[in-house]
């Protein structure tokens, strides 16, 4: 009888060629993982190259996922299992692997010419290189065939679902639930129930397998994590922020406008917006950038929640467009989901370095509001509050995401709509000036005197007849060339900008011994990596202090006292010290950069390692 073994937490890693299905395979895996209810972390990687030949290094595609008992905040910086579909794919992950894990490899394509043209000398299973690792070596290809061969679908396409071979034997290794991958295969496959047919009957192969083969002596079990109550469903950051925009539409009784162009890693927010029509969601996928922004910032000026999407080459396109926004001071929501630049970069990887493009990318004095979510389920509330911010205060906001937190996914808590408050857009309804002879008139640029808010009326409103643009204006929205005026609209545009940090709450640091010299400073999809970080550092007796930020600029209120609090301010971040520059150019405080630029997120091993060796240093 198999022994059953009680575990924590694991991760795991799928690992094929790009059309091997393992992004399907892992998000399977994933999907019934939450439905068992323990918490999730993925990483999925795609390869950079389209159609890279199959059985080659840039080829591999892999998908990560850490399972747990617990509360957890990444993915995981090594898997203690790897389930590689060929040579490639275990060449390329092997070095990621913790020593002692396990390796189930399909043997099917291990050819002395499959070998030879990735560059191994060897056979790897059984030139014992491996020996240290638990290696299960399976011809998954021809078991898989075998399993549909009722079904006479000739090789190649029996071959294909190897992968269900594959994701049925994992289903059974770690007790993972059956029935949600066999009510999605037939979902997906509704329509070519012999396709259907086939996988579902290799995923209980797999299944089958795992139950009657010795090559098993242990199974595993990860029991449930405690979750507060409430309805719960996978999310990936893509997929939250196409949620929180459609929510902030509804909640402003605005019709919401997505003007975009597709690009990786952004363009599933266009593809799951495209289909809520029925929701009174307008997408738009323009002839390029510029023109997506244009028609995004067009929208808004005809009363709609505009919002356009992109990566960073695209948002340094859309520039013009935003600046316009700027000036004209109109609501525009800009999703930058960043990928690693510069230029076309690693179009599949993830990176930070947008930062300083998001807060000065643009000519003149032209600020506006940036935020960046934590997580995949934050993009939801990250985006929701972007939305409030640009309807309230008249202005762009930039939502920095990235392709960590775009593709990967996690639990999401699903809120009740009724509890998130209503967007006041607070549109003018009539005049607001008398011009010198006492008649009324409307006049755009005239503002709250507290917030500096614009009065902003839809064209066509009777009597709201008026004209902004990208000259410079007078209050009454005549352009004006008077270098006086032009000095008073800069201020009180940047003075406006400023003043939303009055609704940004206090930064929150998370200092539990009170003693901590040490400050982690986060922002965006570190947010994972330095809380797990800091609990090592803490678990290994030392005292470290931790913060993040999501407002970006203008920055919280107090942040000034929580840096000047600490005598070392570290600040990692995926790109070569870009929030770091911005906090010694506003706070003069010698802030310390901690800086990636792999294409991956930050691992919190490695960081933990070098922060504890800032506090002894500090200690000595």
């Amino acid at each position: 009888m198999t022994e059953v073994r009680t575990l924590d937490h694991v991760v795991i890693r799928f690992a094929g060629d790009s059309g091997d299905g393992m992004q399907l395979t892992g998000d399977r895996f994933t999907a019934d993982t939450a439905t068992f209810g323990n918490d999730i972390a993925t990483l999925p990687n795609y390869p950079a190259e389209i159609r890279a030949p199959a059985g080659t290094l840039l080829g591999v595609s892999s998908f990560q996922l850490h399972f747990a008992n617990s509360d957890i905040a990444t993915p995981g910086d090594r898997p203690e299992v790897l389930v590689a579909m060929n040579p490639a794919a275990l060449k390329v992950n092997l070095p990621d692997l913790r020593l002692g894990g396990m390796i189930i490899v399909d043997t099917a394509d291990f050819t002395e010419r499959n070998l030879s043209r990735i560059g191994y000398a060897s056979n790897p299973l059984t030139d014992g290189s491996l020996d240290a690792y638990q290696l299960v070596a399976l011809d998954l290809t021809g078991l898989a065939v075998a399993a549909v061969k009722e079904f006479d679908l000739g090789r190649k396409d029996a071959a294909r679902t190897k992968n269900m071979f594959a994701l049925g034997l994992l289903t059974w290794l770690y007790g993972r639930p059956a029935e949600g991958t066999e009510q999605f295969l037939g979902r997906k496959f509704a329509s070519r129930p012999g396709i259907r047919d086939s996988n579902v009957a290799s995923f209980r192969a797999g299944h089958a397998y795992g139950e009657t083969t010795e090559t098993f002596a242990v199974r595993y079990e990860v029991p449930p994590a405690p979750m507060a109550a409430g309805e719960y469903r996978q999310i990936n950051g893509n997929t939250a922020t196409a949620y929180g925009l459609m929510v902030a539409a509804q909640k402003a009784d605005m019709p919401l406008f997505l003007g975009s162009y597709p690009i990786t890693p952004a363009s599933e927010i266009l593809h799951e917006l495209s289909k809520h029509k029925s929701q009174g969601v307008l997408t738009f996928q323009a002839e390029d950038e510029i023109a997506g922004v244009a028609a995004a910032l067009g929208a808004s000026y005809g009363g709609h929640l505009g919002v356009t999407t992109t990566s960073g080459p695209g948002l340094a396109l859309k520039m013009e467009t935003i600046g316009l926004g700027i000036m004209t001071e109109l609501p525009l929501v800009i999703v930058d989901v960043q990928r690693a630049g510069p230029s076309t970069g690693l179009p599949t990887k993830t990176e930070q370095a947008d930062l300083l493009q998001a807060v000065y990318g643009r000519n003149g004095e032209s600020p506006l509001v940036v935020l960046a979510p934590s997580s995949p389920a934050d993009c939801f509330d990250t985006t929701l509050e972007a939305a409030r911010i640009a309807v309230t205060y008249r202005t762009p906001v930039i939502v920095l995401s990235d392709g960590y937190v775009a593709n990967g996914s996690e639990p999401w808590r699903i809120p009740d709509i009724a509890d998130i408050p209503p967007i006041e857009a607070g549109f003018a309804t009539g005049p607001n000036a008398h011009s010198a002879s006492g008649e009324e008139r409307h006049h755009p640029y005239q503002r709250d005197p507290e917030t500096q808010i614009r009065a902003w009326a839809v064209p066509g409103t009777p009597g709201l007849e008026h004209r902004i643009g990208g000259l410079e204006k007078s209050d009454s929205g005549m352009i004006s060339y008077d270098p006086e005026n032009h000095d008073r609209m800069v201020r009180i545009r940047a003075a406006k900008i400023a003043g939303i940090a009055r609704d940004f709450p206090d930064v929150v640091v998370e200092d539990p011994s009170g003693r901590a010299r040490v400050l982690l400073l986060g922002w965006g999809s570190t947010y994972g990596p330095v809380r797990a970080a800091a609990d090592t550092i803490r678990a290994a007796g030392h005292d470290v202090a931790r913060a993040h930020l999501r407002h970006l600029n203008p920055f919280p209120n107090n942040l000034g006292d929580v840096l000047r609090a600490y005598d070392r301010v570290l600040v990692p971040e995926m790109n070569l010290g870009q929030l770091s520059t911005l906090l010694r150019a506003r706070y003069l405080v010698d802030v310390q950069t901690y800086a990636r630029v792999r294409g991956l997120p930050i691992s919190s091993a490695e960081l933990a390692a070098d922060v504890i060796t800032m506090i002894q240093e500090l200690s000595a």
